[in-house]
């Protein structure tokens, strides 16, 4: 009398090996799934530092005229705010700090030359600085993020 796996035609090698095609499958599935997961989190972050420099932005245009010049976050006022301009500086720097903790954020600032106005924006992106895809604002190994954003405030005065 034959064995059942005998009469279907199927070895113990052949379950084994399918055994272990099956295992490697499923562990290039988990190493997609956590790609994915690091890739949402740095875009989560990226989104975030986008809407803090277009919301620093959209302050300066509402008070064009006053200085929001800022070498980085360790130049930012602290405390209570006595103006506009110092209570948008104390809520970006507080901002940039809730992204990017561990001071790594210091390399944030605000440039104006004229009514051109430059915000940059940095933070650890750790995470995915292993990732064998770096975007182009990253430095591969560094582990930091930056995004900038560029923009006129104001029409100069003068100019028909």
């Amino acid at each position: 009398m034959k064995s059942a796996a005998r009469q279907t035609g199927v070895s113990l090698i052949e379950v084994l090996v399918s055994l272990l095609i099956m295992g490697i499958g499923l562990l290039g599935a988990a190493a997609l799934q956590l790609n994915a997961l690091k890739f949402t989190d740095s875009s989560a972050v990226t989104s975030q530092a986008s809407f803090i420099a277009y919301d620093m932005m959209d302050r300066i245009r509402a008070n064009p005229d006053a200085n929001y010049v800022l070498a980085n976050l360790s130049a930012a006022p602290t405390g209570t705010a006595a103006d506009t301009r110092t209570q948008d500086l104390i809520d970006f720097a507080a901002n940039i700090r809730a992204i990017a903790p561990n001071g790594v954020g210091d390399g944030s600032s605000i440039a104006v030359d004229g009514r051109t106005v430059t915000i940059t924006v940095r933070w650890s992106d750790s995470r995915a600085a292993n990732a064998s895809s770096v975007s182009n604002t990253q430095t591969a190994g560094d582990g930091l993020q930056t995004y900038t954003l560029v923009s006129r405030v104001a029409i100069d005065k003068g100019i028909k």
